[in-house]
């Protein structure tokens, strides 16, 4: 449930178009639901600004259609990530609409109308070996309504890539910058941008990346101002945060 539906129901109740006891039956399951081998939390958009996200790596197929089918019932729009294909095959026998992202490997239903943001969230790519974290990012801050635009493949093994699109990055409200490897690219957009700058390593690179703690730690010793960094391939955890940023500034003038 969201804010905006818990206020729909109140105003409902009041106005006489649901009883109070109708109300109540909506009310029953919350603020969680105990399924068992899960509790399906119905006021994360409540607390938190976003519904829970269900993380579909370890879990059953089953599993994941009866978590899902919950968060259908609540009227949020469900967002699944690390899903596969299997997976996919199964939500999608039970939610025909539910759409799946092969790339970024995520499920999507979108319930509730879209409000776009005024401002924009940039996502930045290195390469494109790094497009399902960029594309992870990019979807999450969408399903939150907001409004991105992509610049992929813009590493600095080739800087004058990047620089030319310096003007539509500097416009942007929060730059979500994805690299491995060396991990240089945050530094870089950091020191181009005057908005937050969400750095996120990616386990992409040869033996001496260690799976992205080399970009980790590269991207954690940023000599550039207003840099943090999210976990590894942590695509999500950075689409989330920009959503969130992006909805306390606003529009910024230029």
């Amino acid at each position: 449930m969201t804010e905006q539906s818990l206020r729909e129901l109140l105003e409902s109740v009041s106005t006489g178009r649901q009883s109070i006891d109708e109300a109540v039956a909506r009310l029953r399951q919350l603020p969680f639901e105990d399924l068992g081998f899960a509790k399906v939390d119905h006021h994360r958009s409540i607390r938190c600004g976003g519904p829970e996200v269900i993380y579909c790596q370890g879990k059953a197929p089953r599993q994941v259609v009866a978590i899902f089918g919950k968060c259908v019932e609540s009227g949020v729009n469900v967002l699944a990530t690390r899903a596969s294909t299997e997976v996919y095959r199964a939500v999608a026998a039970a939610h025909r609409d539910a759409e799946f992202h092969e790339t970024p490997g995520m499920i999507t239903l979108r319930q509730r109308d879209k409000t776009p943001s005024t401002g924009t969230i940039a996502i930045v790519s290195a390469g494109t070996s790094d497009l399902p974290v960029a594309e992870e990012a990019r979807i999450t801050a969408e399903m939150m309504d907001q409004t991105t635009a992509t610049f992929y493949d813009v590493g600095v093994a080739g800087i004058h890539r990047l620089l030319a699109y310096s003007a539509a990055l500097q416009a942007a409200s929060v730059v979500v910058v994805v690299a491995g490897m060396e991990g240089a690219l945050p530094s870089v957009v950091g020191g181009l941008v005057d908005c937050p700058v969400i750095a996120v390593p990616t386990s992409i690179g040869y033996g001496a990346s260690f799976g992205g703690v080399a970009a980790l730690l590269a991207m954690l010793n940023s000599c550039a101002a207003g840099v943090t960094v999210v976990n590894i391939d942590n695509g999500f955890g950075a689409g989330f945060a920009a959503a969130l940023i992006n909805r306390m500034s606003g529009s910024r003038d230029r």
